[in-house]
């Protein structure tokens, strides 16, 4: 290869070899794709506890179809992109200011974290109970299966994701209520409306998906009475108005059906972890694990049992995924802060943390069972860190 590679500012870049620093590996010669190998490190020269053998556990939004309407954009990872992903799915969708998602509703159960703007949101429940609120970066809304609603962008627009509790869920294949007018005869929507055919104007003839309207007006002027009241359990959760559990390398924001009722089949954690930290070696005794990486880079090493483990490289806009029960570990790579979201298809969050485990079992058992220095004995914590910190950066 004559010519370096370089990357957007036409910096050359060093060409990454697969050969581990214990000498194993060789030269790739190519044909290659060199930017793809530097954003992988750890899967291009994988760590020497790595063995065995893993599906793949993470899929870019990048490599995704972007769906492009007038009113915005969406794009989804679901089981046919990451097959291992049996669980969840989820929606990566941008609104202009105004742009609609239509009215419309789902069978699966709707969660969904603003990443930035500000939307309106609208539902009704069964019993005519209806729901008008806006959300702001940071804020959550949940829709259960069923629920008919829509979502606006306001006056910046907004970018959101949104899971779903199936993994082979498809934002394609949704119940809108122009697919349902565009395909019932005139003569039963006039029936069912009480007025004329010819009065029923000039409706779609197809499902409009997302269209571009104008900016609402506030919400007080949008408020809409129901004679049976609102819903009885809010749709809407500030997540980051929640007091988070900080520990030395970071952060983390639980929230599930304790504090978030109306959230029956999806809880989540927003984790930050700081340059030099890492969320704990754990696991998920109820659920996979479904992760969506906001900022910043890192790296997850995922244990399976009998001998087998890998790493993989995250980004932000790439979706992560961790098996039943298996054991995992993340290391913030980068520079700066990493935040990401772990999900789970289940009414409440729970992990168990391997430092507490040992913790809270007798001492000589675990110094029997590992060989355990008394350093590493008296290093064990009872209490729970998720976020830890590597000890040369301790201050």
């Amino acid at each position: 290869m004559k010519n370096k590679p370089r990357d957007a500012n036409s910096t050359p870049l060093d060409i990454p070899q697969p050969i581990r620093s214990d000498g194993a590996g060789g030269p790739d010669w190519g044909p290659r794709d060199v930017l793809r190998d530097l954003e992988n490190p750890d899967m291009f020269v994988p760590p020497a506890t790595d063995s065995g053998l893993l599906p793949n556990l993470k899929f870019s939004f990048s490599d995704t179809h972007m769906k492009l309407n007038q009113g915005g954009w969406s794009r989804e990872v679901t089981e046919l992109e990451l097959p291992i992903a049996k669980t969840l799915a989820g929606v990566n969708m941008y609104l202009s200011p105004g742009g609609v998602r239509e009215m419309h509703w789902h069978q699966q159960s709707e969660w969904s974290y603003m990443i930035r703007g500000e939307a309106r949101i609208t539902s009704v429940d069964q019993n005519g109970r209806n729901f008008i609120a806006d959300i702001g970066p940071g804020d959550l809304w949940y829709f259960p299966a069923g629920l008919p609603h829509s979502i606006q962008g306001l006056a910046e627009g907004c970018e959101f994701l949104l899971v779903f509790d199936d993994g082979s869920f498809s934002e394609m294949n949704t119940l809108s209520i122009s697919d349902w007018f565009a395909h019932t005869p005139k003569e039963v929507l006039s029936a069912n409306f009480g007025i004329p055919a010819e009065e029923m104007g000039s409706l779609p003839d197809e499902q409009v998906y997302m269209f571009q309207a104008s900016v609402p007006g506030s919400l007080d002027s949008q408020r809409v009475e129901s004679p049976y009241g609102s819903v009885p359990l809010n749709f809407k959760h500030r997540l980051l108005a929640q007091t988070p559990i900080v520990t030395p390398g970071g952060s983390v924001r639980i929230v599930d059906s304790s504090n978030f009722p109306i959230s029956r089949t999806i809880a989540a954690a927003l984790v930050e972890i700081k340059p030099g930290g890492m969320r704990e070696m754990h696991w998920h005794p109820n659920q996979d694990e479904w992760q969506y990486y906001l900022t910043g880079q890192g790296r997850m090493t995922v244990f399976a049992g009998n001998g087998t483990a890998r790493t993989f490289n995250y980004r932000a806009g790439d979706v992560g995924y961790v098996p039943f029960a298996m054991g995992h570990y993340i290391q913030n790579t980068g520079t700066e802060t990493l935040w990401f979201l772990e999900m789970f298809k289940s009414d409440r969050f729970a992990d168990v943390s391997l430092n507490q485990w040992m913790a809270l079992t007798p001492r000589e058992l675990v110094r029997d069972n590992l060989h355990a220095s008394p350093t590493l004995l008296n290093a064990l914590r009872k209490e729970k860190w998720p976020v830890v910190k590597y000890p040369d950066t301790q201050s």
